[in-house]
């Protein structure tokens, strides 16, 4: 768990994680500018997004997308990216392309 009002100073030298999992208490989605969404229809479950995602933000039950982990995903777009599966009209943006598209976060 994060010491309460830590500061760079208590940080490691060279950034060494000491204890494996002690980033989970960490939200770090409210960095990002750009978040994933997810036309679940048109989804193969080929779970290439998954396998490239860099900080585990796609929950997967049974071998099968389930969400975005917003509180994690630092909008980063590699998702978006790697999806092979295109769409004719995303359901969240109307737009052709991929299953993933970024869109704005206020949006």
């Amino acid at each position: 768990m994060p010491e309460e009002n830590a500061t760079w100073k208590e940080a490691t030298i060279g950034g060494v994680v000491l204890r494996p999992g002690s980033t989970v208490a960490y939200k770090t989605g409210t960095w990002r500018t750009m978040r994933p969404v997810h036309d679940t229809d048109s989804c193969t479950h080929c779970m290439i997004c998954w396998v490239f995602c860099p900080d585990s933000a796609i929950i997967v039950e049974d071998g099968r997308w389930v969400a975005f982990d917003y509180d994690h995903c630092k909008g980063c777009g590699i998702c978006a990216s790697v999806c092979p599966i295109k769409t004719e009209a995303h359901e969240h943006t109307g737009e052709a392309g991929k299953v993933i598209q970024m869109v704005l976060e206020q949006d």
